[in-house]
């Protein structure tokens, strides 16, 4: 079990009040609050001195910051530098200037999109239990097969809800809105098909430590959770007269949707949920390429603790607004990073451009083939990679056909596979020449 923090008194003492006060320690104090550390880390770090509960109580001194009301209990959040450095670059990178649409190329831009969805939905989906493989999660996805397997199922429903929330991005937060998402997303994966889209109707549900085991936090009352619905509503329709940053407001929402717990199951994929499209509601238009649930779900243990460690500590979301924070921030490297390697890739591509006869779609598809030349694909398979429909797919690989690159193998009566012709070598080293 994680460590409770020492009980804080409500009047200062001296040795407190001296910490506060001398400069020597004030570095230290920042670099703690910028980090949000917990009392687990902060005892080790108290100057010599001074006595462990003494220094956490200057610590949370410095941490009182605006009032929030959820569900009958109290939070807090202090907003730090720290956070407040990160939003600033949020909003000039995530809906700005510093990264603009103009930076992704627009022939590829729904590819993208739908990449990051799909590591979404597969990530998303692992953390609440799925069991497969991202190679095969990603092929599911890909060619629109039927799921065979309850995991394969939550993982084509997180894929689908999140399509679900980009067309509904304008949308309000309402009860109705999210018993729909929770539905979508838990579509044929719970043991009982009724608790899909019901909010719960006891209180037989606890929330424990994935590897101890030991129950850490216990749900509203379920009498309450209509009333905490009503209230969560309101704070995401801006139904209230004091401002926060939207992108802390998604956060909140994130955290307070999983402390009510209002279902039986699907409560951490549809709080995530609510996070995602929020995001896009307040203009946060990179978040469609993001895939936040994959840096969670690396981190997973981490972000148990930042639960954790909110309700532990009198309800401080310090903790879990900063994990947040930085699962955005090494999500950005990451799409950073993947845009580069797809630039890359693009300039490698020119050489199949310059193939006479052919159009972009298919020279995309020949340096599939030379990339991977034992491949067998069909038409449906190609759908999602060149965002178009299976019959611009079959015609695209018919071409190539005609022109000898390619030739078809039938996987059965209805289904036509294409392989790499004989020729396919010797044509491209010809046309490369040219």
């Amino acid at each position: 079990m994680v460590e409770k923090p020492p009980v804080i008194k409500k009047t200062l003492n001296k040795s407190v009040i001296s910490i506060l006060l001398d400069s020597r320690y004030r570095n230290l104090i920042e670099d703690i609050n910028n980090r949000y550390q917990y009392w687990d880390k902060v005892k080790y770090k108290v100057p010599e001195g001074f006595a462990k509960e003494d220094f956490w109580s200057a610590i949370k001194f410095t941490r009182q910051g605006r009032l929030l009301s959820f569900a009958g209990k109290s939070f807090s959040l202090k907003e730090t530098n720290s956070m407040q450095r990160m939003l600033h670059e949020f909003d000039l990178n995530f809906g700005g200037t510093l990264l603009s649409l103009d930076s992704i190329p627009t022939k590829r831009r729904e590819y993208y999109i739908l990449s990051s969805i799909a590591e979404e939905a597969i990530a998303s989906s692992k953390m609440e239990g799925a069991v497969t493989t991202r190679e095969k999660a990603k092929e599911i996805i890909r060619t629109q097969a039927k799921p065979k397997d309850k995991s394969q199922r939550m993982i084509v429903n997180n894929y689908e809800t999140i399509e679900y929330l980009r067309a509904n991005r304008n949308s309000v937060l309402s009860k109705e809105f999210i018993l729909e998402i929770h539905r979508r997303i838990t579509e044929g994966t719970l043991e009982n098909q009724e608790d899909e889209g019901r909010f719960r109707v006891n209180n037989n549900i606890v929330v424990a430590d994935s590897v101890s085991g030991d129950v850490v936090h216990f749900p509203p009352n379920c009498s309450s959770i209509e009333s905490g619905i009503d209230s969560l509503c309101d704070f995401a329709n801006n139904n209230g007269t004091e401002f926060i940053h939207p992108i802390i407001k998604a956060i909140i929402i994130h955290f307070m949707f999983s402390y009510l717990h209002p279902f039986v199951d699907g409560n951490g994929r549809t709080a995530r949920s609510l996070f995602y499209w929020f995001m896009l509601k307040e203009g946060y238009w990179l978040t469609e390429f993001l895939s936040i649930s994959r840096n969670i779900y690396k981190t997973k243990a981490q972000y148990e603790k930042a639960f954790i460690y909110t309700e532990l500590d009198g309800g401080d979301l310090g903790y879990f607004v900063q994990y947040n924070l930085n699962a955005l921030q090494k999500s950005f490297n990451d799409l950073k990073e993947y845009l580069n390697r797809k630039q890359i890739e693009e300039d490698s591509l020119f050489e199949f451009r310059k193939i006479p006869e052919i159009n972009e779609r298919q020279a995309r598809i020949l340096k599939l083939y030379n990339d991977k030349p034992n491949s067998v694909f069909t038409s449906k398979e190609l759908v999602t990679s060149l965002c178009v429909s299976e019959k611009t797919v079959r015609t695209d690989l018919e071409k190539l056909v005609d022109l000898g690159f390619l030739e078809r193998l039938p996987k059965n009566k209805r289904l036509i596979g294409y392989i790499i012709s004989s020729a396919f070598d010797s044509k491209i080293k010809e046309n490369r020449g040219n």
